[in-house]
């Protein structure tokens, strides 16, 4: 079945050629020219991927992304004509999943929304599993979720594949490199300060002190490792297996 990708580029030249190679790869394309009309195309199509670019009219594509991902899970993966580390670092925090910076080629961009959408197929067809405590947070793997005390808590869905790669291997020290060829993918082409990014949404959601991790340490000039009881980290490994 055809998955629905939500183009959003102010340039028509841009946004036609994108919308062409998108379906050309087999998707269906719904479009917009800036952030309002994406916002509105989005809340009526709810498509499965938005494609969104940085600088936009009306609506920045950082102030729309941040609205999307207070609303919805959807994979976004930003396009940004600027090659600085801190604009893909703020892409991110609002809640980005992944970004490709202009200008591209029509073959990295089908890889990267191939590979956002497998990701959320993977995900979404995951078998139920019982919920894995993190003291007085539950990890719900079948949800994909975060639950303190019962209630809900707000979990970008790629910190959410990261702690759910780091379950499967509690106490092993992973560098930076391995979460990003592991979680984001091979064919990623991303910074490893990504990988800080999520470590840091992450802690701020499962920590008791998020400035003194007892869960998710840092291994100096390692990388990361997931500290688990005895109990919780055998049945951490066989569940999400």
């Amino acid at each position: 079945m055809a998955r629905t990708v939500l183009v959003v580029d102010d340039e028509q030249s841009l946004r036609e050629a994108l919308a062409w190679s998108l379906e050309q790869d087999g998707h269906r394309v719904i479009t917009a020219a800036d952030g309002r009309e994406a916002l509105e195309k989005f809340r009526a199509e709810q498509p499965d991927l938005v494609l969104l670019d940085l600088m936009l009219p009306e609506l920045s594509g950082m102030e729309v992304c941040r609205i999307l991902r207070h609303e919805s899970d959807v994979p976004i993966l930003m396009l940004t004509a600027r090659g600085s580390e801190i604009d893909k670092v703020v892409g991110l925090e609002v809640g980005a999943d992944d970004y490709v910076t202009k200008p591209f080629s029509q073959r990295e961009l089908q890889a990267r929304v191939r590979a956002l959408l497998r990701r959320r197929e993977v995900a979404e067809t995951s078998p139920g599993d019982r919920p894995i405590d993190l003291g007085r947070v539950k990890v719900d793997l079948a949800g994909h979720r975060l639950l303190r005390d019962g209630r809900p808590l707000p979990v970008k869905p790629k910190a959410f594949e990261l702690l759910q790669f780091l379950l499967k291997s509690p106490g092993q020290v992973f560098t930076r490199q391995q979460l990003l060829e592991r979680v984001w993918g091979y064919d990623y082409a991303g910074e490893t300060r990504t990988v800080d990014v999520h470590v840091h949404w992450l802690r701020a959601v499962i920590e008791e002190d998020p400035a003194q991790p007892a869960l998710l340490e840092t291994v100096r000039g390692v990388g990361y490792v997931l500290r688990l009881p005895e109990a919780d980290r055998q049945r951490a490994g066989s569940t999400t297996t």
